[in-house]
């Protein structure tokens, strides 16, 4: 293999330092941090290359510094044993400078869940950090020689310790060491071990060494090493990373280079050459560039050659010449297609299959053009992928913020940049025959790219609204207050790797009712489908202690319980953006302390709130759940006709009639429905259940005054009525009705149980309404207590009348809350008055005792119809 001619143009440099000794890119790929020896860290835009912020505090060169995988910490040692923590965000300090060792700090590390810091020191010792309380761990590990690094696995479960005599290798949790071998070979020289690195899978250990300047590859099952040391560097070497693929591996030396180096055969790849020492490399996130110091004062970034790209351009060459030599054959271009795609050049790519299959259709053999079956017409791909977008984005809302570019973007928008984007021109140079169309990448890569975070806080005073952010860049905007949290909020989203975020309060329409309609009726299911809910506490403080959630305004507001509960990954934000109690777990609905803490401030299961499934099942407990909460007058309009809607499904869709069961105001809606959901604040009406005694007791007594024929014709009657439904705002609710035939005022000393007599008829006028007046007193027919089949089974009625039946004389409402065989009616049961058009009105009967309908004598039963009743 022939020498690489090292590189010595960087792609850009970062000015400004006094020998870096240490870089690391954030996870957000925005930002780097950097330590040298003037003794500060920097803060760096890396789309611009400028210095956000100056971190000082330290009084001596700061030797190293490590970043918490989540990106919220960053921490430094210095010379003098000093450790300062540092906001990965804003670059303040957190707490107050640590004196961690009583010489320099060399290495840092923190472990993969961010609950521990361990440090390295020229005084031999090895220490771990409470990363909550920022107090020491345990006792210090001691080393025989000074600690040059410390690295952890990727799992966190072993530690690793490069020290100048030997390699020691740390359970982390019991503290036991596990493995403990030299690293190096003894030579002339005085050699020791300088550097770690772990591959992502944990199985291979990476060690690198001073004069003796080689790297070792060691397996981590045996603790045995792997093939030769990798030789190359002629100076010490003085860091080794590995990308986050676990492809490649770059080291930096004191003889003035960065090596590249493919991990799979040991080969050095690219040489990327300073003017003086270089003392630290770091890969960026995407692993496609290389950032790397030391003594020439800068970070130099390096662009990484693209291991395959040599050979798919040679690969393109030879396509060329077969095209060349023979233009009529489809073999040219389909060896053209595969290798433009390889370079990731998919329009042309696309272009070359297009022109390899007009070459199979005009083939001239019969066998060549028979192989056009396999492959499918350009267009179809474009239609498979079309359906999967609307399929993703049938639940997701119309409005869509792209926290790459900070714009709010309409459905057409989104689809376009979709459409623009490599992976939509990936996806059609990839999908080129029928078997490629039943494959689940289409959806997957879709459904990966339209992955939407959603937000779920309180509505203060200023919040940003759709006229704020049309055709301007959020970030760019100027505000506090409302703008600040949708910035922070779009921000948070896009370091998190999401491509669109949606806020209520700026990301709907609201001149348009239509869409103020539909995004009020799709809320649940929008959150439900979101990638990740972000709940965002602004009256909770950072460093808060745990009840801070508990006491939180969040808690109380109408909205917020189904944004909790509907999506499935939710996590929660402190007023500064830091993770409330600090939990760093992909989803704080697996979190055991948040959990607890909401189950005791809602009253609620915490499996419940977890295994929350929208449906009809319990729709009355859960209407109970919800009514605690409060709405603002802002809200309440909307919020009151969305529950009239939520009502009016529930009951359409299950036959539930126990959401008949409230105390309140009455619906502008619908009468029989609640005006606001903390009528259901009162639990439901439950009443005990027929002893055997009771059973047999009623049945022997109907045995004597009812005959067998009244009885089955009561049956049929009840079997035949169709569920409870709404049409037009109405509700259809199948009744028994009893015939009011007396209405008396009495003065009572309280309210005690009333008696309704139906032996007498009564004709009721009065000065107002001086026509007719009949009374019913009704009873919602549970119809579920003939063990008929269930709702779904049922024909759907679009005609309006076509379930009402054959009804002698226009009837309404109903009780509600259920009733048993004794007819006893709990308080709050109403009394429907009849006027002369067919819908009724309801008027509720205000009691807290029961309501007694009893049947006098048999005659009496006359009294008595089954219908179903239309309520305004």
């Amino acid at each position: 293999m022939a020498e690489l001619i090292p590189i010595t143009t960087p792609l850009r440099e970062f000015r400004c330092h006094h020998c870096v000794r240490a870089t690391a890119v954030l996870p957000d790929k925005l930002r780097m941090v950097t330590a040298s020896n003037d003794n500060r860290l920097r803060l760096w835009d890396l789309k611009t290359g400028v210095v956000l912020k100056k971190m000082e505090g330290h009084r001596n060169w700061v030797r190293c510094l490590a970043v918490s995988r989540d990106g919220q910490l960053i921490a430094s040692g210095d010379k003098d044993g000093v450790v300062i923590v540092w906001h990965g965000k804003t670059g303040e300090s957190l707490a107050e400078p640590i004196e961690a060792h009583s010489s320099g700090i060399f290495s840092l590390d923190f472990s993969p869940d961010g609950k521990v810091l361990a440090s390295g020191s020229r005084d031999k010792k090895m220490k771990l950090w409470n990363t909550k309380t920022w107090q020491q761990q345990g006792d210090p590990f001691g080393c025989a020689s000074d600690v040059n690094c410390v690295r952890y696995s990727p799992s966190g479960e072993l530690l690793a310790i490069a020290t100048s005599t030997d390699i020691q290798i740390y359970n982390s949790g019991t503290r036991e060491c596990v493995a403990s071998f030299k690293g190096f070979t003894d030579s002339g020289y005085t050699t020791y071990n300088t550097s770690l690195a772990w591959t992502p899978d944990g199985t291979r250990l990476l060690t690198g060494s001073k004069w003796g300047p080689t790297i070792r590859e060691w397996d981590t099952s045996t603790w045995q090493q792997v093939g030769n040391p990798w030789t190359g560097h002629s100076g010490d070497i003085s860091a080794i990373v590995v990308n986050s693929a676990g492809t490649l591996v770059a080291s930096a030396s004191h003889d003035n280079h960065v090596r590249l180096w493919q991990l799979s055969d040991r080969r050095t790849i690219a040489i990327f050459k300073h003017s003086s020492y270089t003392v630290c490399a770091t890969f960026s996130v995407d692993g496609k560039h290389i950032f790397s110091g030391g003594t020439d004062d800068m970070i130099s970034e390096w662009a990484v050659p693209k291991l395959d790209e040599m050979l798919w351009k040679n690969a393109l060459l030879d396509a060329q010449k077969a095209i060349k030599l023979d233009p009529s054959s489809h073999i040219g271009y389909q060896l053209t297609h595969a290798a433009l795609r390889g370079l990731e050049r998919y329009d042309e790519a696309i272009d070359a299959f297009t022109i390899m299959l007009s070459k199979l259709d005009h083939a001239p053999k019969a066998r060549i053009r028979d192989l056009r079956q396999q492959y499918i017409h350009p267009s179809q791909p474009e239609d498979a992928i079309q359906r999967a977008v609307w399929m993703e984005l049938e639940y997701a809302p119309l409005h869509l913020l792209n926290t790459s570019t900070g714009l709010l973007c309409d459905r057409a928008v989104q689809i376009s940049t979709f459409k623009t984007s490599a992976e939509y021109k990936e996806l059609l140079s990839f999908t080129t025959k029928h078997s490629d169309l039943q494959t689940e990448r289409i959806t997957d890569v879709v459904g990966t790219y339209f992955r939407c975070v959603l937000l779920s806080h309180r509505w203060e005073e200023t919040e940003a609204v759709l006229s704020d952010i049309q055709d301007k860049v959020v970030y760019e905007l100027k505000g506090l207050g409302g703008i600040a949290k949708l910035q922070s909020f779009c921000k948070v989203a896009c370091d998190a790797g999401y491509g669109w975020a949606w806020m209520d309060t700026c990301c709907i329409d609201k001149r348009s009712n239509t869409e103020v309609q539909e995004s009020v009726n799709s809320m649940f299911v929008w959150y439900r489908h979101s990638a990740l809910t972000i709940v965002y506490l602004s009256d909770v403080p950072p460093s808060s202690e745990p009840g801070a959630l508990a006491r939180s305004t969040w808690n109380e507001r109408g909205w917020t319980f189904q944004e909790f509960v509907a999506p499935k990954v939710v996590i929660f934000y402190q007023k500064d953006w830091s993770l409330y109690l600090d939990d760093r777990s992909p989803n704080h609905k697996e979190s055991p302390a948040i959990m607890k803490e909401l189950e005791n401030v809602m009253g609620i299961d915490a499996q419940a709130l977890v295994t929350f499934r929208p449906g009809m099942t319990g729709a009355r407990e859960k209407l109970q759940w919800a009514s605690k909460r409060v709405t603002t007058l802002q809200e309440d309009v909307a919020r009151q006709r969305a529950l009239g809607r939520l009502l009016q499904e529930i009951v359409a869709q299950s036959g539930d009639i126990t959401v008949l069961d409230w105390i309140g105001q009455p619906s502008e809606f619908n009468s029989c429905l609640p005006a606001h959901i903390t009528s259901y604040t009162t639990p439901p009406r439950t009443l005990p259940p027929f002893s055997e005694h009771d059973i047999q007791t009623q049945v022997s007594l109907l045995r004597q005054c009812v005959s067998t024929a009244l009885a089955l014709k009561l049956y049929d009657r009840l079997e035949q009525l169709m569920a409870p439904r709404f049409a037009n705002c109405r509700l259809h609710l199948p009744c028994i009705s009893f015939r009011v035939t007396e209405v008396r005022r009495k003065s009572a000393d309280g309210l005690h149980d009333l008696f309704i007599n139906t032996a007498e008829t009564l004709v009721q006028f009065s000065r107002a309404k001086p026509i007719q007046q009949e009374f019913l007193l009704v009873r919602p027919w549970d119809r579920y207590l003939l063990g008929v089949p269930d709702f779904a089974e049922q024909p759907d009625f679009t005609d309006d009348t076509g379930s009402i039946g054959d009804w002698s004389e226009a009837g309404s409402l109903g009780d509600d809350s259920q009733l048993h065989d004794l007819n006893r009616f709990p308080g709050g049961s109403p009394v429907q008055e009849k006027p002369v058009s067919r819908a009724l009105r309801l008027m509720r009967i205000a009691s807290d005792h029961n309501i007694v309908a009893q049947v006098k004598d048999i005659t009496s039963v006359d009294n008595m119809d089954i219908r179903t009743v239309e309520i305004l």
